[in-house]
């Protein structure tokens, strides 16, 4: 029978009955994110979970409170990330049978890994709505257990025994930042802390294009959102859940938002300084940090995942660097003669910036004598080197236009 309340003692159950799939993520200090909020900020790093994520907790807890007859019925959820890889793991793990359904544009990469777990995977509708619904009928019609992916409170106290391995490891943690979507995570963090140590401070973090819960809390009732447009995937909720919204009503300090920029700058901090891959959704608690405005203070930034694929990595990586004035493009216009090629290659040399790529516009004007385009991406250590190279060209004669491109 599902646990009707997020208990003190529903929270210490789960938190030994995970223990039976989880792997233990210790608290990694960053010295990196430290320095530069003037903080002591830990990672609580769940994107290094078996499934790649947090969501085992919650699905694998649900599927122990099921009776036997539920058992032997079988689970069913819809999902296109990390809550079906969860499913399909527990369910695997409690001897059941699991049917995921998954809207037809997942990748094959989620889409296999899922089936690896032993699930029966149904492809259905072109987004998670529409696969959810589906999910629905199935579960009435064969009487399985359906697990939601958030607005379960069952599945809430198990994704909350995050928080009581954070204050076992760091008693006097000040505050805990906690990804939101549809706000399952946040709502058994922030409970069960509040539980523990009331003078904990739990705030959320959402995406800015899918802020559901902000505007949710500021209206005091549940708001869908009309749209959502966010690079974080795994938090695209356009309406919290309904059943857990109480709880962060009572136990959420605070809510911040961040942008998409900010999350692929901060992909480049994970990976250069903690050589961790990190989903965007994972990412909005460490880029989160540089918003907060207190010093001294011990935080732990909870990482929810680090399922990507490679190619969005590819991407994210490439963003980044853009972003960080690492890469850049440049346009000069110069005259289409022998040597003036190798004149601007001498220019950024001497400041020792690398060229990766040339593009030659010989009709940009109906003139080429007078000038051809030069397009020129460069890798630079930074804004400042960047700028040295852009003065440097311009006191060449070559008067550089910065161009917004992909490499």
């Amino acid at each position: 029978m599902a646990k009707e309340m997020l208990t003190l003692e529903a929270f210490e159950e789960a938190s030994e009955k995970v223990k039976e799939v989880t792997l233990e993520t210790k608290l990694v200090y960053s010295d990196y994110l430290s320095t530069l909020s003037g903080n002591r900020v830990y990672l609580k790093p769940e994107n290094m979970q078996f499934t790649g994520a947090y969501k085992l907790r919650g699905a694998y807890y649900k599927a122990s409170t099921l009776s036997d007859e539920e058992r032997a019925k079988g689970v069913i959820t819809a999902s296109a990330g990390n809550h079906a890889q969860g499913v399909a793991y527990a369910a695997r793990c409690r001897g059941m049978k699991a049917t995921i359904v998954m809207p037809t544009t997942t990748p094959l990469i989620k889409v296999n890994r899922t089936r690896s777990f032993g699930a029966e995977v149904v492809l259905y509708g072109d987004v998670y709505d529409e696969a959810c619904e589906k999910a629905y009928e199935l579960a009435a019609e064969h009487g399985y257990t359906f697990i939601h992916p958030f607005d379960d409170l069952t599945v809430a106290t198990g994704q909350g025994t995050i928080a009581m391995e954070i204050i076992k490891e760091l008693p006097l943690v000040d505050i805990i930042l906690v990804p939101i979507g549809g706000g399952g995570l946040a709502t058994g963090v922030s409970t069960l802390a509040k539980l523990l140590n009331p003078k904990i401070r739990v705030i959320g973090v959402e995406p800015e294009g899918a802020a559901c819960m902000k505007a949710s809390l500021e209206a005091g009732k549940v708001v869908t959102l009309p749209t959502v447009d966010t690079i974080a995937d795994g938090t695209a909720v356009k309406t919290p859940g309904s059943k857990i919204f109480p709880y962060l009503q009572e136990n959420l300090d605070g809510i911040l938002t961040v942008r998409d920029e900010d999350l692929i700058v901060s992909f480049l901090d994970m990976v250069e300084n903690h050589k961790m891959i990190v989903e965007n959704s994972g990412l909005l608690t460490v880029a989160a940090i540089r918003q907060l405005d207190v010093k001294g203070k011990k935080i732990v930034a909870i990482l929810s995942g680090g399922n990507m694929d490679v190619i969005t990595m590819s991407s994210v990586v490439q963003q980044g660097l853009i972003f960080r004035n690492r890469i850049f493009t440049v346009s000069v216009l110069l005259p289409d003669k022998p040597g003036e090629l190798q004149r601007v290659a001498g220019v950024i040399a001497e400041q020792n910036g690398n060229v990766i790529k040339l593009e030659h516009n010989q009709f940009v004007t109906t003139n080429r004598k007078s000038a051809v385009e030069l397009r020129i991406t460069i890798e630079a250590f930074g804004t400042e080197h960047k700028e040295s190279i852009l003065g440097a060209l311009e006191k060449g004669g070559y008067l550089p236009k910065v161009v917004r491109t992909l490499i």
